[in-house]
C-alpha cells in the first residue's frame, strides 16, 4: 500500500518507518534519532512502569515496524556504522515495504552511491509519507535527483559547496528545515531536533502540554531539548 493514500498524523494502520543504509560507513549518531520514534510505540511504553506514564497518554501510543534496509538484505562482514557498529539489516531493496517514514544519515566521503541504490531513495521517495535527512545525509537525494526547486538545508559547514552543487534549491541555514514530505537536518544532533519537531509537528504534541500530549512527556522524559532552529543559541559561527 502506497503511502501517498495514507493519513500519517492519524495513522489507521501500522507505521512502517524504514532507516536506510548505503554501501558505505553511516554516522552512527546520524541514524540514532529512529529511538525518538520508537519511543512511541506501545511496546517500548510497556516496558515503562504503568505508574509512570498516565493512561491517558498511553492511548496515544503509536504501532509501528522498523526497518533497517539495505541492498541486498545481508548482514555486512564490516562494520556499516562508525564506532565499529554492525546493523543487521531487516529487509533488501527487493523485501521492504513502502516506508511511511524514511531517514538516511551520512556516509563516509569517497563513497560514491550505486545506480541502485539512488533508484532505491527515488522509489522510496515517491512512496512516502516523511523522508527525513540527518547531516551530510543530504548529499544521497542530492544525487537522486531529489531536491531540485525545494527548501532544504545541511551541516552548515557544508552550505556553500551544497549551493554550488544544486543551485536549484533554496539551501537555508537552519538547524532543520521542511518542505512537504521532505526534511532535512544540519549536523549530527540536529537530527535530533529535527525528529522532535516532526513529532510535534505531526501529531500534536507543539500545541499541547506535556499533561496531555505523549510526544511532549516522552521528549521532556527523555532530556530532549529544544534548540532555536536559527542557531541564535551558539555564539559561533563557521
Amino acid at each position: 500500500m502506497s503511502s501517498k493514500t495514507f493519513n500519517l498524523s492519524k495513522p489507521d494502520r501500522t507505521v512502517q518507518v524504514g532507516v536506510i543504509l548505503l554501501g558505505g560507513l553511516t554516522e552512527f549518531l546520524d541514524v540514532a534519532p529512529v529511538d525518538l520514534f520508537n519511543s512511541l510505540t506501545p511496546m517500548f511504553l510497556q516496558t515503562l512502569s504503568s505508574a509512570f506514564v498516565p493512561a491517558h497518554l498511553l492511548q496515544q501510543a503509536i504501532d509501528m515496524e522498523f526497518h533497517w534496509v539495505t541492498e541486498t538484505g545481508k548482514t555486512p562482514s564490516v562494520s556499516n556504522l562508525t564506532a565499529r557498529t554492525t546493523i543487521v539489516p531487516t529487509d533488501s531493496f527487493a523485501t521492504c515495504p513502502v516506508l511511511d517514514i524514511v531517514l538516511i544519515g551520512a556516509y563516509h566521503a569517497g563513497y560514491n552511491p550505486t545506480e541502485t541504490e539512488l533508484a532505491y531513495v527515488r522509489k522510496a521517495y515517491d512512496n512516502c509519507s516523511a523522508f527525513m535527512t540527518i547531516c551530510g545525509g543530504i548529499e544521497v537525494p542530492l544525487r537522486a535527483g531529489i531536491l531540485e526547486g525545494k527548501t532544504a538545508t545541511g551541516p552548515r559547514f557544508m552550505l556553500d559547496i551544497l549551493r554550488q552543487l544544486a543551485p536549484g534549491t533554496n539551501w537555508i541555514e537552519k538547524r532543520w528545515a521542511s518542505d512537504g514530505k521532505l526534511w532535512t537536518s544540519g549536523a549530527l544532533l540536529n537530527g535530533t531536533d529535527m525528529v522532535a519537531a516532526f513529532q510535534r509537528e505531526v501529531w500534536g504534541g507543539k500545541s499541547l502540554t506535556e499533561e496531555d500530549s505523549l510526544v511532549e512527556f516522552m521528549a521532556r522524559v527523555g532530556g530532549v531539548p529544544v534548540r532555536d532552529v536559527d542557531y541564535k543559541d551558539v555564539d559561533w559561527k563557521l
